[in-house]
């Protein structure tokens, strides 16, 4: 499904943002991505949704290279990829049934595009994918009037409807609290796996990414730092991919205990 091969990405400033990235994902597979703030998790997203170019290496998805290939036929392949936002750009007078309705536009004619902007086409098929999700009662309401978490929900029914092949979520329940965050994740998951949809996800609460995802990759300073099963990552690997020096006072000369990070769950 997905294979990177020493790929590399350079910020507009010069830097590095991803450096010598080397992964493989095959179909089906579900993965949370975690690491510190500005490592790089959403640059890797953009990348493998193809929004972004890497710089070097090789980058391979549905067995093309992105960039090898003419644009009409990336769109092609992006209409086989869900990406979602940590904060979905949804026009605020926009209706919900439109911003689902939207998961399709890559895949329909340009006919059926413009006309269900007018007149939404698949009211149902928008609703069941709401309801999946407990929103199947915002059908019709526009979106600046729903909360940050019904937003992020708002989303990832988007992505449910496209049917995707491969979906991309950026710390898709950062806005919801921790049993709806852990809900939106069993869903998102569930139907994952009953379509044979290949999941990535990056996630700050690693408690999370732990119980919901059983291949977590953690990334550090735009490198992969490791590659483990869920039940393998121990509480130093998450003590070396989160610490920081800056943040410890002169007298400590390590990072914070593991058990002061994450509980990590245990069977």
């Amino acid at each position: 499904m997905l294979r990177l091969s020493g790929v590399g990405l350079v910020q507009a400033n010069g830097q590095p943002a991803l450096s010598a990235i080397d992964l493989q994902v095959e179909a089906g597979e579900r993965l949370a991505i975690i690491g510190p703030s500005g490592a790089g998790k959403t640059t890797l997203l953009r990348l493998l949704a193809t929004a972004l170019k890497p710089a070097a290496g090789d980058y391979r998805v549905f067995g093309e290279q992105p960039w090898a290939i003419g644009a009409a036929a990336r769109q092609r392949l992006r209409a086989r990829i869900a990406l979602i936002h940590q904060n979905p750009p949804l026009p605020p007078r926009q209706r919900v049934v439109n911003a689902v309705l939207a998961g399709r536009l890559g895949q329909w004619p340009l006919w059926k595009s413009l006309a269900s902007l007018a007149y939404p086409l698949d009211c149902a098929g928008a609703a069941d994918a709401l309801r999946r999700l407990d929103l199947a009662d915002k059908l019709f309401e526009r979106c600046d009037r729903l909360s940050g978490g019904q937003l992020q929900r708002v989303g990832i029914a988007r992505a449910l409807y496209q049917r995707a092949e491969l979906i991309l979520a950026d710390e898709p329940v950062s806005a919801m609290d921790p049993v709806l965050a852990s809900h939106t994740l069993d869903v998102l998951g569930r139907e994952a796996e009953a379509r044979g949809v290949t999941l990535l996800a990056s996630l700050h609460a690693v408690d999370l990414a732990l119980s919901h995802f059983p291949r977590i990759i953690g990334i550090r300073d735009g490198r992969v730092a490791f590659d483990r099963r869920a039940s393998e990552v121990s509480p130093e690997d998450l003590q070396a991919l989160y610490a920081n020096e800056q943040l410890l006072p002169a007298s400590v000369g390590s990072a914070p205990s593991p058990q002061h990070l994450v509980q990590i769950p245990r069977c």
